[in-house]
């Protein structure tokens, strides 16, 4: 079981629970990943409110962008492998998958390297006016 963030009903940010879930195993284009990071942006509050390109099917799972780790990966995956630092990037539908989670499944094909020297958090500096 993985934490996950999901919502039941469409609303602002009171609506998000935190649930375990079973991640399944990767089916054949999809990467299973670790999550280190989640973006956040203006899409997936609108997806949240129901005032997206898209209605979410409730329970609904939440995200597009991530980076992590390789976990595993489906039959037909191929150039990535178990403990290769990813990043997710938006290239599919919230409806079908989330990467608010410990744990996520996502296709592949959202799916691409990081660079070695890249950061899964970027550093964040205090400003002093």
């Amino acid at each position: 079981m993985t934490t996950v963030v999901r919502f039941h009903e469409l609303g602002g940010p009171d609506v998000l629970r935190l649930e375990n879930l079973d991640v399944p195993r990767p089916a054949a284009s999809e990467v299973k990943i670790r999550v280190e990071a989640i973006g956040l942006n203006r899409a997936e509050l609108a997806f949240r409110a129901g005032r997206y390109l898209e209605r979410p099917k409730l329970p609904s799972r939440l995200g597009y962008e991530a980076a992590g780790t390789v976990i595993s990966v489906g039959d037909s995956v191929h150039g990535f492998a178990s403990g290769q630092r990813v990043g997710v990037i938006p290239g599919f539908s919230q409806t079908d998958y989330g990467t608010y989670g410990e744990e996520i499944l996502v296709p592949a094909q959202a799916v691409v390297p990081c660079p070695r020297d890249l950061s899964s958090v970027s550093p964040h500096k205090e400003r002093t006016t």
